[in-house]
């Protein structure tokens, strides 16, 4: 099967390439970390074609009896060749107990370039930060972008791709499968209940799964809307699950670990307040809140739009919050590098009330950093609303910010 190199990561990772720290792929589960690591390896052949490569997929049986560091210790003892340039990749890394002393041990002794996946936030805030601080850099690889899609696909940028795209998603083994009726949701259904199970009910010790996979429909059927973990706990509740607000926020940081979904907080315009209390959340992958909950075009567009948007800024590299301006809200505010880039979305501004707004909203802030209205199918009507940029969702999707 040919690899479709995904440049917005491999460019990152290239420079790193035989400097001692070790690089760590973050990002949910059937993202593409492997394949990305793979172009790597590709990459790193064509540079030395005597270069030494040992690869771990821990979701292999074949490395079924590595559970512990000391067993992964053990295994690689006789795996490096002296004289040639050694190359380490292990994928699902957090499947090895104290995988972080091997690793030290390794970057220690200078013993290869290393190389490792994950699926679960902790890697980075718990045991990589404690054992090697300093001594990693991390890539954030996310579903497949827009132009992704229609780089896999084989597609062209165009309405009918982009709803393509709302319906199913950036999960790049579709492209193997082809997006005829119910086959990608079938495979997607099956990516939700490994995503579950494995990576959140065993990893994070839920007991609770029926209370987990309501929550999760909740979620998907509200994504976008501004809540908290007490508006969640009360709506459970009306439907007769007793849970408490703490149990609630426990299962929603273990959905957000396994970068399943995302928590967006809200922050002051102009300010540097964050509100602690009113969030949003949004879907790694769009096809995968659909297969969760249906996709019903009149009734979510502007749910999947909002959610889109959100992916694209995220892909950009953008760290975004829910912008707050006395008691108006605007969409997104993407902060990357000091600059920052404000954005609304609607599905359409042709109603004048909608138009007030959503302009009107990014009119009250007083800086001069872009600002853009993002709709469905709208005609492009430029920056002629007080430096305001329309744009369509196929433009948006399409041009680098």
């Amino acid at each position: 099967m040919k690899l479709i190199r995904r440049t917005t990561y491999t460019d990152k990772v290239i420079p790193f390439i035989d400097k001692q720290v070790i690089k760590v792929f973050t990002g949910q589960r059937r993202v593409g970390k492997s394949y990305v690591m793979l172009q790597l390896i590709a990459h790193i052949k064509r540079l030395d074609k005597n270069a030494h490569i040992v690869y771990v997929n821990m979701e292999l049986d074949d490395y079924i009896h590595i559970k512990t560091h000391i067993d992964l210790s053990k295994y690689l003892e006789d795996k490096f060749v002296e004289g040639k340039k050694n190359y380490f990749f292990i994928d699902e890394v957090q499947e090895v107990q104290e995988f972080e002393r091997t690793l030290r041990s390794l970057l220690a002794k200078g013993t290869c370039d290393i190389y490792c996946t994950g699926s679960n936030a902790n890697m980075l805030s718990g045991e990589l930060a404690t054992f090697l601080s300093g001594r990693y850099v991390a890539f954030h690889i996310h579903s497949l972008s827009y132009l992704e899609f229609l780089q896999f696909h084989k597609t062209e940028k165009s309405f009918e791709s982009l709803l393509l795209y709302l319906k199913y998603g950036g999960m790049p083994f579709l492209s193997n499968i082809g997006l005829q009726e119910d086959l990608p949701y079938e495979y997607l259904r099956n990516v939700y209940s490994t995503i579950l199970l494995k990576d959140v009910v065993a990893r994070e010790n839920i007991r609770n799964v029926s209370f987990l996979e309501n929550l999760v429909a909740f979620l998907a059927d509200n994504a976008g809307s501004l809540f908290s973990a007490t508006n969640i706990s009360k709506y459970l509740k009306s439907q007769r699950v007793d849970i408490s607000t703490q149990l609630t926020i426990n299962y929603l940081k273990a959905l957000s670990n396994t970068f399943f979904v995302h928590k967006v907080v809200r922050s002051e315009i102009g300010g540097l307040k964050i509100f602690e209390i009113g969030e949003k959340y949004y879907f790694e992958d769009l096809g995968l809140r659909n297969a969760i909950v249906g996709f019903n075009q009149r009734a979510d567009i502007h749910k999947l739009m909002e959610n889109a948007v959100y992916l694209y800024l995220k892909q950009q590299g953008y760290q975004v919050f829910v912008g707050k301006l006395d008691d108006k809200e605007v969409d997104f505010v993407a902060e990357r590098n000091g600059a920052k880039v404000y954005v609304q979305v609607s599905l359409t501004v042709m109603d004048e009330n909608t138009a007030n707004r959503e302009f009107g909203n990014l009119l009250k802030i007083e800086d001069n950093y872009p600002k853009y209205v993002v709709t469905l199918n709208d005609v492009l009507i430029g920056d002629s609303n007080g430096g305001i940029i329309q744009l369509n969702l196929v433009d948006f999707l399409t041009n680098a910010l």
